[in-house]
């Protein structure tokens, strides 16, 4: 039998909830890697960083930099030093207030601990200055143009004092930010749960009141659970289903553009199986390309829906380099150019993540590289499982997918330069170096175009990977859903986001 205090405090939890308990389910197109900003390398992940850990930094939907948890910005006359104001009034889902001592705690572990992935994009901040509870400076060794844009990702979110003491390395496990939602429940392979954050300084834009992430790599089976109400929203809808869901009255399709390309790493250096011809010899990988057709690939597998490329920016960037066209299919040449190595039939390994249209993708390679000569074995993996074997350099060529950054620098560093922590292949260019280096400490874009052209040059004649093609995202939802707004980078942002009754 309850009690007095006991019936009264049931009575005042049912007061404290919503009448009508919103949910928001999202389907995912893998299972997300640790949910630490300091570690985190999937785009899937981004996605869920986007309900659970703000920045102090955000991106609009025309790619602008606008404020989140820092209110404004401003570089130093020399371009050495970056202060940013804080937002007021912020708490961490642990009730912790966020001030400038948060914010050096996460960018100083960000920049430092032996597991962060963030240390390279950090690397030019030699000093972090508290200058009162709400302004922070960021001390830098040269100029570094991309820094507020690299803010404006996982480097820029701001966690829990509290709770990286707590858990170190093992954050990931627990996570604790100052998101509109807060960490609930994750079952690996099957969901990850996120509830309203009631103590969120941007409420008034929150109206749903938990969101849950399934991973699903067969988008078939995403569309499924779409239309049968089992999910809200799903990313990464399957070029071939556009049509269907267009032409459904419970559904909706929202086509955005992206910054987001599809790219294919080349082992060049890690491990053995760099060794043999297709690391080793430039002319291998050229006829590779040669090799391909990205106008066929996009017809054939994507619908026509994306946009054939060649290099990291896309055509409409003012960084693109027209003097390097997307090239179109050569097989004789390929076969020539075989010829010259001679060698046989050269074996690739080729790891995909086990999404379908990664399979599509990886099989109609396999077909167009075999008329030329090489033999490709594809391995299908789960996507952190490819990520995986792909950084032990189990691999001869990687697809995976970059979701894009609103600086150039941030499209091209993290695969090419030699300490990119996603340069799993291992290339290693002093020349392609000096020039990120050199674009990086110029912050005027007539200034930085040249430089950006000429390092697409220098990647497109070396061939340490190939960029396929540019994305355009295809997300679809219930008719129920409204207040979704693309952004380029692709990320669900859950504010303004409604689930109508």
């Amino acid at each position: 039998m309850r009690t007095p205090l006991a019936a009264t405090l049931a009575l005042a939890l049912l007061a404290s909830q919503p009448a009508h308990s919103a949910q928001l389910r999202i389907g995912l197109g893998g299972d997300p890697d640790l949910l630490d900003p300091a570690t985190g390398g999937s785009y899937v992940g981004r996605i869920v960083f986007a309900a659970l850990c703000d920045k102090l930094i955000d991106l609009d939907s025309k790619m602008q930099l606008v404020p989140q948890l820092a209110t404004k910005w401003e570089w130093s006359s020399d371009n050495t030093a970056l202060t940013l104001t804080l937002r007021q009034g912020v708490r961490f889902h642990d009730g912790e207030t966020l001030d400038a001592e948060a914010v050096r705690a996460s960018i100083e572990r960000y920049r430092t601990a032996p597991e962060s992935q963030r240390r390279a994009e950090l690397r030019p901040v030699s000093a972090i200055e508290i200058i009162d509870p709400h302004t922070v400076r960021l001390r830098l060794s040269a100029p570094n143009a991309p820094l507020a844009a690299i803010l404006a990702d996982r480097a820029g979110m701001i966690a829990s004092p509290k709770a990286m003491a707590r858990l170190g390395k093992d954050f990931g496990t627990d996570p604790v930010c100052a998101g509109p939602f807060k960490f609930t429940q994750r079952v690996a392979q099957d969901r990850i749960v996120l509830d309203r954050f009631p103590g969120y300084w941007d409420a008034a834009r929150i109206h749903v009141d938990r969101i849950t992430y399934r991973p699903i790599p067969d988008t078939t089976v995403k569309l499924v659970n779409l239309r049968s109400g089992q999910l809200d929203l799903i990313e990464g809808t399957a070029p071939s289903d556009a049509a269907s869901v267009r032409g459904d009255a419970r559904l909706r399709l929202l086509q955005a553009p992206a910054v987001a390309y599809q790219v294919m790493l080349f082992n060049l250096a890690n491990g053995a199986m760099a060794q043999g011809p297709f690391g080793r010899d430039p002319r291998v990988r050229e006829a590779f390309e040669k090799s391909l057709d990205r106008t066929i690939l996009n017809q054939v597998v994507l619908d026509g829906l994306m946009i054939p490329s060649n290099q990291v920016e896309a055509p409409t960037s003012p960084y693109w380099n027209p003097a390097i066209p997307v090239p179109p299919r050569d097989l004789a040449g390929a076969r020539a150019l075989l010829a010259q190595v001679n060698t046989g039939r050269i074996p690739v390994t080729l790891v995909v993540g086990n999404a379908p249209i990664s399979l599509q993708t990886a099989e109609l390679i396999q077909s167009m590289a075999g008329e030329a000569g090489f033999d490709v074995k594809i391995q299908a993996l789960e996507a952190n499982a490819a990520v995986a074997e792909t950084r032990a350099g189990n691999f001869n060529a990687y697809i995976g997918i970059w979701s894009g950054r609103a600086d150039p620098d941030g499209n091209v560093a993290v695969w090419l330069q030699s300490d990119g922590f996603l340069n799993w292949g291992k290339y290693n260019n002093p020349a392609l170096d000096a020039l990120l280096a050199q674009g990086r400490a110029v912050t005027d874009p007539a200034a930085r175009q040249p430089i950006y052209r000429e390092v697409a040059a220098t990647y497109t004649r070396d061939r340490p990977f190939m960029v396929l093609y540019h994305h355009n995202w295809l997300f679809a939802h219930s008719a129920k859903l409204t207040g979704f707004t693309p952004v380029p980078d692709g990320l669900i942002r859950p504010q303004g986001i409604r689930i109508a009754d």
